[in-house]
């Protein structure tokens, strides 16, 4: 088609956004369902579904007619907003990669992925990573391949950050890691020799009925409205955005460990809170959402940690949580509750761990990846590898895969590259959290009240109602400048020294 005016070529642009934003949905809902509700002898169907839809949605955007009114615009930018340049942007790239990659390996990829969530979620249960195994190898094969259809001018493993954190590389990655590594190290060898917080009470018999009370108090105390954000369960907590009305999150009730869900809820909850608040006038497009994993996990791991760790949101929250179990917490006092949920200490799973441990269990699997992708290191060794690992980084023993390699579903969902967002997220909610405090001088006295209103309010106006209109850096060097390490740094040693005196 030859386009005549800006507006045709523009309205190809939207019809295509929308179609790919409601195949999106569709597939979605169904690896939703897939997780939270659907019996689990149902993957075959599921797989033939979404092999179909996939086969869709790979002829709708690596169409030769895309690069056509592509082209057209891009002789024509003079006209456009910048909001429509970055729709285009980020339309043209999914073009250009899409239409790289087979359409046989596209759709074969879906598939195998759909096939490899039932086998992990099996495995894992059943400690049998050789069950796994196979799947995994596809997987990383597909991965490394795909990387090269991406950006063939980059390292695999750079070109898979990038689809997490764009302009995210190795060379950025590994002194960011070794930066913590150094700080958090002998701040735990100093941890061991303190005086060790009690947190034994948090794993009594806590009736998985209340704490889902509790979990819905949390949902209403972070003020996500129940109306356009579901909650469920599954074997691993996680959020799924269909849209800026139709945000879903899942957590894992444990009968003897209270704040495993209590604080996936809140987790799930900052990444519900991101996309909830995303402007209206973004859905369907190409720049709806959150723009990376590292800015979603700020959101997260600031509300979990920052906001739900802190000795003031203790204060407001905690009369409640201790309403619901009056039994098992007659015994615990407020102090008592903030130490232990703040407890440092080495353990064995990634989204257990204390703040302070967390990101030396990104790291891990930050060097495995590497590896991984770069055919160093055998998908039959990752297991033995993973277990050195933690015993040289984290000092403990990996007792089996089920506790070790098998914990995350990552892998299973083929998203390598992911895992360093975690890690990024966490730094970068530091250096907003001292931002934040400029503007909110009374910050820690709302908290005390469980007021949100503002400390939202700031997030929403620097992060949220953005969606992905700016690049993450410069997202983020808008809101609170340069990224600096050193603020989480900062952060970390200044809490942890103050809890354990040291």
């Amino acid at each position: 088609m030859n386009y005549q005016t800006v507006t045709e070529a523009l309205n190809a642009l939207r019809l295509l956004e929308e179609k790919q934003s409601a195949l999106s949905h569709a597939m979605n809902m169904i690896v939703y369902d897939a997780a939270t509700a659907a019996p689990k002898n149902t993957a075959l169907g599921r797989g033939k579904t979404l092999g179909i839809l996939s086969e869709y949605m790979y002829e709708l955007i690596a169409a030769p007619e895309n690069m056509e009114w592509i082209a057209y615009l891009h002789e024509h930018e003079d006209e456009l907003t910048a909001e429509e340049k970055r729709r285009i942007e980020m339309t043209e790239k999914s073009c250009q990669q899409i239409s790289r990659i087979p359409q046989n390996e596209y759709t074969e990829y879906q598939m195998l992925l759909n096939d490899a969530q039932t086998v992990w979620e099996k495995a894992k249960n059943e400690n049998d990573f050789p069950a796994f195994a196979p799947y995994l190898e596809k997987i990383v094969a597909f991965n490394r391949k795909f990387a090269g259809y991406y950006n063939p001018a980059m390292a695999p493993y750079d070109a898979l950050l990038n689809e997490f954190e764009e302009g995210m590389t190795m060379d950025v990655l590994d002194p960011f890691f070794e930066k913590l590594r150094s700080a958090i190290v002998p701040l735990l060898e100093k941890i061991r020799l303190a005086e060790p917080i009690d947190d034994s009470f948090l794993h009594r018999s806590f009736p998985v009925e209340k704490q889902k009370q509790c979990a819905e108090y949390l949902m209403a105390v972070l003020q996500i409205d129940r109306g356009y954000c579901g909650l469920a369960e599954s074997e691993h907590p996680f959020t799924d955005n269909f849209n800026n009305k139709d945000v879903r999150i899942t957590t894992h009730f444990y009968e003897n460990n209270l704040t495993s869900a209590l604080y996936s809820v809140i987790h799930e909850g900052g990444h519900a809170i991101y996309e909830l608040a995303c402007d209206d006038r973004y859905n369907q497009t190409a720049i709806a959402g959150g723009v990376s994993m590292g800015i979603h996990e700020s959101q997260s791991r600031f509300f979990e940690n920052i906001i739900g760790r802190s000795e003031p949101f203790i204060h407001a929250v905690y009369p409640e949580i201790r309403a619901c179990f009056p039994e098992q917490l007659s015994d615990v006092s407020e102090e008592a509750f903030y130490r232990a949920v703040n407890r440092a200490e080495p353990s064995l799973i990634r989204t257990e761990a204390d703040e302070l441990t967390y990101c030396l269990h990104v790291m891990i699997r930050y060097e495995l990846e590497k590896k991984l992708i770069a055919g160093t290191l055998a998908v039959g060794d990752l297991p033995s590898e993973w277990n050195r690992l933690y015993r040289e980084y984290l000092g403990v023993e990996v007792p089996d895969d089920t506790h070790g390699c098998l914990q995350d579903t990552h892998w299973s969902g083929g998203s390598f590259g992911y895992f360093p967002s975690y890690a990024l997220g966490s730094a970068y909610g530091a250096q907003m959290l001292a931002f934040m405090k400029k503007d909110i001088p009374d910050f820690e006295e709302k908290l005390r009240v469980a007021d949100l209103a503002d400390i939202k309010g700031w997030l929403g106006e620097h992060i949220h109602r953005h969606a992905s209109l700016y690049q993450p850096s410069v997202l983020f060097e808008n809101a609170c400048g340069s990224f600096d390490p050193s603020y989480y740094v900062d952060y970390l040693t200044g809490k942890f020294k103050k809890l354990y005196h040291i």
